[in-house]
């Protein structure tokens, strides 16, 4: 999605979307003046944020209406809770890309999109718009399957969707039906719309890009992907998991005298990838990719290959990370009242495990983190650098 940005003028926010930025204008007049609108707009894009969370429509998840949702899915523009926002991400990011309201670095080209999408109220009227009465949407206590159920119904298979969409809707509101509505319905065919697709928004950090595997590469083949997306929402979710690729050092030589490398991160059936570096046996990345934590808790793989443009992708090496501890860690802090900056942990590098120096759990700022350096395993050399944080899905 290309996005124009200029603070000088509206055009940023024109059209439909703009109901959410006018909506912010009514409930906050000093905008109401050009002057004050150039100045919000030029205000910075975490403080502009800020301003939208406080929108009556947005103080509550789109989707199951627990307050203060931390999360959005920037494809749609709405405002969710970590539990919604797990399924949105297991959905993938050619249906859904969720980022943070806190933990994600946003830009002012993020924040006008999100403004031109116009906030929870204009988007559930849109994508709710053939709610049947026998569908219940949920509530903030109800369960994983039951969301799952609703979201992918909204947004996946596009079933509530307003009929001016040019897409059949296949239910028809009580207080709208008719015996010509009731046909042209049934008439349908298209009871089932196909998948949106979305074009992938690149972020600073792609936090939480869900990883569609290259053709050429069979080490993760394309079955394995549609299967893990159909399976990765069917289970609870515990926490998240951001892990920062620092960078790798001394790879392994894969193109004749350099690599072009890239990490694939993987958790349960869940995978995420960083930008591949071009000719560079010393990558520094140095990017952060984020993660759902499932109830039973899989090691983190993180695999390393060589970018090829007309051949199979080479194998650059392997390793897992058991992230029990830091979850129990992260949990364990939760439950105090420690301030102070302070170890809580480590993983002791020894000869039964592949680390090259011992991983330490440590609390800094309030945020629970483990630095991890290990050597790359099923591969002639490499090292690979990266941080841990945990984030309890409490928070």
């Amino acid at each position: 999605m290309s996005i124009q940005h200029n603070n000088s003028d509206m055009d940023g926010v024109s059209g439909s979307g703009s109901c959410l930025y006018d909506l912010f204008c009514s409930e906050t007049p000093s905008l109401n003046s050009q002057s004050q609108r150039d100045r919000w707009l030029s205000s910075g894009p975490q403080k502009r944020l800020d301003h939208l969370m406080c929108q009556a429509g947005n103080k509550y998840c789109a989707d199951c209406g627990s307050s203060e949702p931390k999360w959005v899915s920037s494809s749609f523009g709405v405002f969710i809770c970590i539990k919604c926002s797990g399924i949105h991400r297991s959905l993938g990011v050619h249906i859904s890309k969720v980022l943070s309201l806190k933990l994600d670095e946003w830009t002012d080209e993020q924040v006008d999109a999100l403004v031109k999408l116009g906030g929870n109220t204009v988007i559930n009227k849109k994508y709710e718009a053939c709610l049947p009465n026998n569908i219940k949407k949920p509530n903030p206590y109800s369960s994983n399957e039951e969301r799952i159920d609703f979201i992918r119904r909204k947004y996946e298979l596009l079933q509530f969707l307003d009929s001016e969409e040019n897409l059949s809707c296949p239910f028809v509101p009580s207080h709208q039906r008719t015996s010509s509505s009731i046909q042209n319905c049934l008439s349908s065919r298209n009871y089932f719309p196909d998948k949106r697709n979305y074009d992938k928004q690149p972020t600073k950090n792609r936090i939480g890009l869900s990883f569609r595997n290259s053709r050429g590469r069979k080490d993760y083949g394309h079955k394995s992907t549609k299967k893990s997306n159909s399976l990765a929402g069917m289970v609870e979710f515990v926490g998240l998991i951001m892990v920062n690729v620092v960078k790798g050092t001394n790879l392994a030589v894969r193109d004749v005298m350099t690599s072009d490398p890239y990490v694939i991160l993987s958790l349960g059936h869940q995978s995420v990838k960083t930008r591949v570096i071009k000719n560079n046996l010393n990558p520094v990345w140095n990017e952060s990719l984020m993660l759902s934590i499932p109830e039973n808790i899989p090691p983190l793989k993180v695999l390393v290959y060589d970018k090829d443009t007309f051949s199979t992708d080479d194998f650059m090496g392997e390793a897992e990370i058991d992230i029990q501890p830091l979850l129990s860690a992260a949990k364990a802090y939760e439950k105090s009242s420690i301030n102070e900056s302070m170890q809580l942990g480590k993983w002791v590098a020894s000869g039964d495990n592949t680390l090259v120096k011992d991983g330490i759990i440590f609390l800094e700022e309030g945020k629970v983190r483990q630095e991890i350096s290990m050597r790359l395993q099923k591969v002639e050399r490499g090292v690979l650098e990266i941080e841990l944080e945990c984030v309890p899905l409490t928070q």
